[in-house]
């Protein structure tokens, strides 16, 4: 293309536009280098909870849904909203989104723990400030290749009517699922059709995937407890604060990584905090 410029058949900004594209390529290239581990080729799971706090913190809870599901977008990946347990008046208190794409969870790893928000409240009459938090857990959705074998006897399964928008059949068949398993105690809802047999299949799927995650976790630790200095990153601590008032602030406590521009990361923008936890821990 700069050859084509020189000679006069092309324009700069065809050269810049090449040249962003062509960086981005080669970033990408770079960190899928990184996504070594042999489940981060695999496609994800998020897993979504609000925190203590009611309305604020499940408000807070829709918001980062919609900022994942923005970034999945942002990156052609496939997105489907698996489960949704709705807000008291706003937001939800859980959700889980399916991410379909190669190297979607080794992305998205780095995004266990608890995100922090600080806010002016807009369900508060007196506008004061108030602090939420979320819990956001990614687990690899596992693929033919993986088997993970499950006994019918340790699952127990309840039916219900799901829940939110839909089709005609939504509040009024038991297309919903629930399913326990006793030995790990994992318990996993789906409701993503209205199609009861599909939602069994697709939440033994999502239960087959977070055992598999255990497992990984597990191997994991080990390896941490032999490389004492090696940085640890558990689920379920505070990885990153979001503020948007007194000032305009999202910051990575792991890696200190930081931005102003908090509609851009809430627009789904968060590839800097992906790729600067992926420097420091993969």
């Amino acid at each position: 293309m700069f050859e084509f410029f020189q000679d006069g058949e092309g324009t700069e900004a065809e050269v810049m536009k090449q040249y962003d594209e062509t960086l981005r390529l080669l970033e990408d290239l770079e960190f899928q280098k990184m996504l070594n581990k042999e489940e981060d080729h695999l496609s994800a799971v998020l897993s979504i909870n609000s925190g203590a706090g009611g309305t604020e913190s499940q408000d807070w809870a829709e918001m980062l849904m919609r900022m994942y599901l923005r970034w999945a977008e942002r990156h052609n990946f496939q997105a489907r909203v698996l489960d949704t347990q709705e807000g008291d008046g706003a937001g939800v208190k859980s959700a889980s989104i399916e991410i379909e794409g190669d190297y979607a969870y080794g992305y998205l790893k780095g995004e266990n723990g608890v995100h922090r928000l600080v806010r002016l409240s807009p369900f508060d009459a007196n506008h004061k400030r108030h602090t939420s938090f979320a819990s956001v857990y990614a687990y690899p959705m596992i693929d033919e290749n993986i088997n993970i074998e499950i006994n019918p006897a340790d699952l127990s399964w309840d039916t219900f009517r799901s829940s939110g928008p839909g089709g005609q059949n939504v509040n009024k068949v038991e297309s919903a699922v629930r399913v326990r398993h006793a030995p790990s105690g994992l318990v996993v809802e789906c409701q993503e059709t209205r199609s009861q047999v599909q939602n069994r299949e697709k939440a033994i799927t999502m239960l087959k995937s977070q055992l598999y995650e255990i497992e990984l976790r597990k191997k994991r630790e080990k390896i941490d407890e032999q490389e004492s200095t090696k940085k640890r990153i558990e689920w379920g601590s505070q990885i990153r604060n979001y503020v948007f008032h007194p000032y305009k602030m999202v910051k990575d406590l792991r890696t200190n990584a930081e931005t102003s521009n908090v509609q851009e990361v809430m627009d789904g923008g968060i590839d800097d905090f992906i790729k600067a936890f992926l420097i420091e821990f993969a």
